[in-house]
């Protein structure tokens, strides 16, 4: 059969397909360049002409796509003529005799394998190999590896020692390789991992529990619990507020009385263990003769009580309760004792609202008061030396006990300053403005036990009649009296004393008086058969007299 013309004229090398099978000439010997490991160690160098790897073991050549070679005998490779595959040109093949090209030689015709710069040679399998599947590199005739000198390398160029290089005898490199880990380091990491997978759960859940926290306290969902102190003991100290109601508390009781045409509410507190009670005497006036009066107790007992006796001069009355046990009087003190400034305390009944404690001070002693007076006739009007407190005291407090540190009764609250009713103490009821007042318990003691013992109280009197229109410093004896006769009584303390119509006094032990009212409260401050020492002006000259107090029957 004829064999095809080539296009252009015959390869002088006679390379196939166009010419015969040239005369293949051995390669030279396996050349071993020198490698450089990554991290910069030289590799020893095998031995010139080193051992080639076993017949058909793959050889790695990095980054270098592997050249497939003719099959022995010249045959064309299965996929092509040798050398025609992309990017990957055929490596010239040298003539027979082994001698390589010079650099930049002549490239063989189109279709021929020619060479590749930057492509070293691959080395080849020896004879009988077994070739490598998909394209790998089989072996060249006899069995030899082909070479190709690379200019500037050991061994490139013509005349220059050749080196054996054997791709399959290089060790094998990995870049950057680190040395394996120990079990040590490696149980390390794991607690370094470990920590840190707990601290940042640990912040994950703050940062969510206060989160939720805040909002659950601006929002509220679900049932809310609150702190509360744990449960402690009643007892308080004595001398505190709360020790001093807690032992006065079970002797005040509150007072309802009504009558035919009034009723009111009023405080008081117990005397002794046969059920006497002291009060104010307007608290108790609505039931008059034939009205009802009600005790309620501060443990919630109630009683009826009936009327002892009463004094509207004094402003105090007495009532008895019957067939009620377990009573608790409170102890009285001693009001010439008391000093501003002293701590006290006031129980009562302040609108109808029992067992109301309140605390203060004595702001002042021995304050003229007078109250009452709504009969016009002087009959109802109350003098008292009082003592000035500024705890509160309201309507409905009248009657209760003034306490001191101590617990015991030191006066009996009676009157206020209201702010509504300047004029008249304890007329209003806009309720206290740090004015009120309380009758000395010296003076309370006394009353109630003649009220108790005879029904009613005793005045001490001076004998004369007062001009209550005097507008001068002092207390002027009127020139007449009631009825038309003198207004120093015949045979009275004051005619024995020789004071005279006219005659003003200033001065009662030493303490100035201003006004008749202020005259009388200091009388009524004392008790009958007491020695007073006055000052009296009598046409402009000042004179001392001592007098006895006289009595006069309050009813």
């Amino acid at each position: 059969m004829e064999r095809p013309r080539p296009l252009h004229d015959p390869d002088p090398y006679s390379t196939p397909p166009y010419g015969e099978p040239g005369p293949w000439a051995p390669a030279p010997p396996v050349q071993h360049p020198a490698a450089t490991p990554a991290h910069g160690t030289q590799l020893p160098q095998p031995p010139h002409g080193g051992t080639t790897p076993p017949h058909g073991t793959p050889g790695p050549a990095p980054h270098l796509p592997q050249q497939p070679q003719p099959l022995h005998g010249g045959a064309t490779p299965p996929h092509g003529t040798p050398g025609s595959g992309p990017h990957l040109p055929q490596q010239p093949q040298p003539p027979h005799g082994g001698a390589t090209p010079p650099h930049g030689g002549a490239t063989p015709p189109h279709g021929t394998p020619g060479s590749g710069p930057h492509l070293p040679q691959q080395s080849q399998q020896p004879h009988g190999g077994a070739t490598p599947p998909h394209g790998t590199p089989g072996p060249g005739p006899h069995g030899a590896s082909q070479a190709m000198s690379v200019p500037g390398q050991p061994g490139g160029g013509q005349g220059a020692p050749r080196q054996a290089y054997d791709p399959w005898n290089v060790p094998l490199q990995q870049v950057g390789s680190l040395p394996p880990e120990t079990r040590e380091k490696r149980e390390k990491r794991g607690r370094r991992v470990l920590f840190i997978g707990v601290a940042v759960i640990a912040l994950l859940s703050g940062l969510i529990g206060g989160a939720t926290g805040a909002y659950l306290e601006r929002n509220g969902t679900g049932d809310v619990e609150l702190r509360q102190a744990d449960a402690e003991s009643a007892d308080r100290p004595k001398g505190s507020v709360a020790g001093i109601a807690s032992a006065t508390l079970p002797g005040v009781v509150t007072l309802h009385v009504s009558g035919d045409s009034a009723q009111g509410t009023g405080t008081g507190f117990v005397l002794d263990g046969k059920g006497h009670i002291l009060t104010n005497n307007h608290v108790v006036e609505p039931a008059g003769t034939g009205g009802e009066v009600s005790v309620a107790f501060s443990g919630g007992e109630t009683a009826k009580a009936e009327v002892v006796g009463r004094d509207s001069g004094y402003d105090l009355a007495v009532v008895k309760v019957s067939g009620v046990r377990g009573l608790k009087p409170l102890p009285l003190g001693n009001s010439e004792n008391v000093q501003v400034g002293d701590a006290v305390v006031a129980i009562g009944a302040p609108f109808d609202l029992e067992n109301t404690v309140t605390s203060g001070i004595i702001s002042a002693k021995e304050r003229p008061i007078t109250a009452g007076g709504e009969k016009g006739d002087g009959s109802d009007i109350s003098y008292v030396d009082a003592l000035q407190t500024d705890a509160p005291i309201n309507p409905g407090n009248s009657g209760g006990p003034l306490v001191d540190s101590k617990a015991r009764v030191i006066g009996i609250n009676s009157a206020i300053r209201s702010a509504d009713d300047s004029s008249e103490p304890g007329g209003g009821q806009a309720g206290s403005i740090g004015l009120g007042f309380a009758i000395p318990i010296n003076q309370g003691k006394r009353v109630a036990e003649e009220l108790i013992n005879f029904g009613k109280a005793t005045h001490p009197v001076i004998g004369v009649t007062l001009d209550t229109e005097y507008n001068g410093d002092g207390a002027r004896i009127a020139d007449k009296g009631r009825n038309g006769g003198s207004s120093v009584n015949e045979n009275g303390p004051g005619d024995k004393a020789g004071l005279k119509p006219g005659d003003v006094i200033t001065e009662v032990d030493g303490r100035a008086v201003h006004s008749s009212d202020e005259l009388i409260v200091k009388v009524r401050a004392h008790r009958p058969k007491d020695r007073l020492r006055l000052t009296v002006e009598r046409d402009g000259d000042d004179r001392e007299v001592t007098l006895v107090l006289g009595s006069a029957s309050s009813g």
